[in-house]
């Protein structure tokens, strides 16, 4: 029992409120399967409720689902291919084992009747052999354990319907459902695509069309439409049609009359022929277009531009600019009557005022579309599409996507990749350097502020983690591992004490100790279990008259004994006895009324302990406390005074002998 009192006051409150019905365990299998179909890790799922069982469903519902599906895999591997070539991964020994197992059935064939019993290859292993050889490869691996044949798909190990890549369970537990992944966002259509749902997948399709005259194909490619042969031509009767790529020719039949030629629509039109022959005219004269023909007639030559007359100087000529000199400066050149045309090549346009092809800046903010998805560069008849850091150019030269860079091994521990970067992480015990941000260093929580609380007595520091001892005796390490707690050497019997001695448990040892009642005293008790700090306690048993004892005013001696710590974080008075009485702390008349006084007598050299007198319960009461901190190990005898009055008159005393063992240690 302690000889010091402390009293905790306890608030306690109730809170009232609503709830919602908890998730079902059927549910929360659920929500794991759905997760592994959502290729999520099985251990760090997002808690459907605060329930533990229902934590420990999900993730079990969820590895379940994710080795059924591996083992899936490994069996379409070993019928597809006839090998287990699977790369080494966490997961892969899942695949690899259920591909050889396939594999073993299949090679059993019908002569042996499929009957692998006796090798010692495991349940799973087992029944995926068998399977394999029983269903001649083309049946799916039947799921382990499987109770019940209703499911629409696929069976799990405890009983329960599961679905393949693509589908999910309804909430009969039986069916399968497609997955809509184009609802979902989890396809990877690339920019320009439109995502097609598809029966137990998906695919993308362009979202442009291929352009008139041609047909868009399953697999994104633009095949030509043969116009000639749908009959969607506009052919007349007086044509033939000739399909063309992404277009068709009408040709004419029958032929014109000279001078004439047969339009789009079989019509028969003039032909200039002073346009479309080369000088029909002498020199000197000028052509004259006519219906199905043209006459020359002399004029007077005037060239404008784009002409210059002939050496003969009596007519014009058109100039060809395109042999006179590098008009279009490494582009391609038209040559036109009175004039010419660059053909400018890809990146470049043509300036119809400098006539001349100047470069293209795709790049500009008012382009007809964005080109790149971070940054653009333009270049000579081109730009150049980069990314910002963190990010790679994607193979359609444009997007940008995110570099992993945890597959690099960047950190020291723990990396996660986060969009355009990544953040490096310790495990617990370590504490991520404020240098680079990517090594991990011990934390020394012996060093840290708290670490005088870490441990009790002493913290021994080591690699991401620590270790706490205690002094080498009278002291063992408690449960939480840190703190220390006495051994009763007593209880326990490793004491030293003889037969004569009484033992009593100190903290971190303990003492043998014999009280004996001096002269002119008898015992009239000893301690008990209630009360083991009174050792013993002795009355005067002088008779009246005796000289030899009437000079001690002492009625009764009280022998006890007290073990306290030493107070580390001493800031006050430190109440450690109570030494009660039955005198009336306000009696009811004055006339005989009783009065007691406390005093320390010897044991106190430091004045490290002090008595005052206090009322409880309608009693007088002394309390002894501790008022300076006292270094131990420290044994102390206090002797303590208890002067009982009497109508002002003393009355006689009572002696309290206190053995006050102080600890080295504060715990």
């Amino acid at each position: 029992m302690a000889p010091w009192i402390i009293l905790v006051f306890s608030l306690c409150g109730l809170l009232q409120g609503q709830e919602t019905q908890p998730p079902t365990v059927q549910e929360c299998c659920q929500d794991g399967r759905d997760a592994a179909h959502r290729g999520q890790d099985c251990s760090i799922l997002t808690a459907l409720s605060h329930s533990h069982t229902c934590r420990i469903v999900q993730e079990q519902c969820c590895t379940a689902a994710l080795a059924e599906r591996l083992c899936n895999s490994g069996v379409e591997l070993a019928r597809r291919q006839g090998a287990c070539d699977v790369s080494a991964s966490s997961e892969s020994h899942i695949s690899k084992m259920c591909c050889d197992c396939c594999l073993l059935g299949l090679s059993s064939g019908p002569g042996l009747k499929c009957n692998l019993q006796g090798l010692l290859v495991g349940t799973q292993c087992a029944q995926t052999a068998a399977a394999c050889c029983s269903q001649n490869t083309k049946a799916e691996v039947p799921t382990l354990n499987s109770k019940d044949s209703s499911c629409s798909q696929l069976h799990t190990d405890d009983g329960s319907c599961g679905c393949r890549d693509g589908f999910q369970l309804q909430s009969d537990g039986v069916t399968c459902e497609d997955i809509n992944e184009c609802l979902t966002g989890s396809p990877n259509c690339m920019s320009g695509q439109t995502c097609i749902n598809t029966e137990g997948s998906f695919r993308c399709q362009r979202q442009t069309g291929c352009g008139t005259g041609y047909e868009l194909k399953d697999n994104n490619s633009c095949e030509d439409l043969d116009e000639c042969a749908l009959g969607t031509h506009n052919c007349g009767p007086q044509f033939t049609c000739t399909n063309t790529a992404g277009s068709f020719r009408c040709r004419p039949k029958e032929k014109c009359s000279v001078g004439l030629i047969q339009d789009a629509a079989g019509t028969c039109i003039d032909i200039n022929e002073c346009v479309a022959n080369d000088s029909p005219c002498p020199s000197g004269h000028t052509c004259v277009n006519m219906v199905g023909s043209y006459v020359c007639r002399r004029n007077i030559v005037t060239c404008g531009r784009g002409y210059h007359l002939t050496e003969e100087g009596t007519r014009c000529e058109d100039i060809d600019e395109c042999r006179t000199g590098n008009a279009c400066v490494g582009h391609g050149c038209t040559n036109l009557v009175g004039t010419y045309r660059c053909e400018c090549r890809h990146g470049y346009t043509f300036n119809t005022i400098s006539r001349l092809c100047e470069d293209i800046n795709e790049c500009r903010e008012h382009y007809v579309e964005r080109l790149c998805a971070h940054k653009c560069e333009n270049t000579e008849g081109s730009y150049q599409c980069s990314c910002t850091t963190g990010f790679k150019l994607s193979q359609d030269g444009k997007s940008c996507e995110d570099i992993n860079e945890c597959e690099q091994n960047p950190c020291n521990q723990e990396c996660a990749n986060v969009y355009g970067s990544y953040q490096c992480y310790c495990r617990r015990g370590y504490q991520l350097s404020d240098i680079d941000g990517i090594t991990c260093d011990d934390i020394d929580e012996c060093a840290l502020l708290a670490g005088g609380h870490v441990c009790s007595y002493s913290c021994m520091n080591s690699p991401g983690s620590f270790s706490c001892t205690c002094p080498p005796t009278g002291y063992i390490l408690g449960p939480s591992g840190r703190m220390c707690q006495d051994i009763d050497e007593c209880a326990s019997a490793s004491h030293t004490c003889s037969v004569s001695e009484s033992c009593f448990n100190v903290q971190g040892g303990f003492r043998c100790l014999s009280f004996q009642c001096p002269q002119h005293f008898r015992q009239v008790s000893q301690g008990s279990r209630q009360d083991a700090s009174v050792g013993l306690r002795c009355i005067n048993t002088c008779q009246p008259g005796s000289s030899d004892c009437a000079q001690d005013p002492a009625h009764l001696i009280t022998y006890s004994a007290l073990t306290l710590p030493y107070f580390r974080d001493f800031t006050g008075p430190e109440e450690i006895i109570f030494l009660r009485t039955s005198v009336a702390a306000y009696p009811a008349s004055t006339t005989g009324a009783s009065d007691v006084f406390f005093e320390i007598m010897a044991g106190d050299e430091h004045l490290s302990f002090d008595v005052v007198k206090r009322y409880h319960q309608g009693m007088i009461m002394g309390v002894v406390q501790q008022v300076k901190r006292i270094i131990g190990p420290k044994d102390l005898v206090l002797r303590v005074t208890m002067d009982y009055f009497k109508s002002g008159v003393f009355s006689h005393q009572n002696l309290i002998v206190m053995h006050i063992f102080i600890s080295e240690f504060w715990f």
